[in-house]
């Protein structure tokens, strides 16, 4: 494994088309889910969890959305249908993190969802630690409240993103990142 530094450098998404089998096995998972919700969390209020989708039940997940998305439009394409459809079918393992969301006391929402977005970060962090791709991806799902209910989310908690989780079929090549002289600037008085 590299050392951290240069997982940081190194770490990049892999579509989530170009993930197959195998996945993590259940021993590499209950160590990479420990890992993810080692976050920040102030309060210590876990504004987070974590729901798998495997095997058959992604299947049925893209069925469901499918389902979903033709109430919704009706006049929705066959190719939009059936990328729906197939849409979670490609990596063995999809992670719906959940941010949960609690009024309680002086922690406001933003930083409780962004605790949940650093289990989503750290998903991926350690898939790449692991020798695996991840990718985290969002669409119309994470955010629709009746996709929500098929997940069995409560009513304070939001998709923060699904995470793709498999092993890079192919060779992947890393997108250019910004200049850093972009993106950095030091405040003075």
């Amino acid at each position: 494994m590299p050392d951290l530094l240069s997982l940081l450098e190194l770490r990049h998404s892999v579509p989530s088309r170009h993930l197959g089998g195998p996945a993590p096995d259940e021993g590499q998972l209950q160590r990479l889910f420990a890992a993810a919700v080692r976050v920040p969390d102030h309060g210590k209020l876990v504004p987070f969890r974590l729901i798998r989708l495997q095997g058959e039940n992604k299947r049925i997940w893209g069925e469901r959305l499918v389902e979903l998305a033709l109430r919704k439009r009706p006049d929705m394409s066959p190719a939009k249908l059936e990328k729906e459809r197939l849409r979670y079918s490609y990596a063995p393992l999809v992670v719906a993190v959940v941010a949960r969301l609690q009024e309680r006391g002086k922690v406001p929402e933003i930083e409780q969802r962004l605790s949940a977005g650093c289990v989503a970060h750290n998903l991926l962090l350690g898939a790449y630690a692991l020798g695996f791709g991840a990718q985290w991806l969002t669409g119309w799902a994470a955010y629709d409240p009746d996709a929500s209910r098929l997940l069995g989310l409560a009513a304070n908690e939001h998709v923060i993103g699904f995470v793709h989780i498999g092993t890079a079929q192919d060779e992947v090549p890393d997108r250019d990142r910004p200049p850093l002289e972009e993106v950095l600037g030091t405040w003075t008085a």
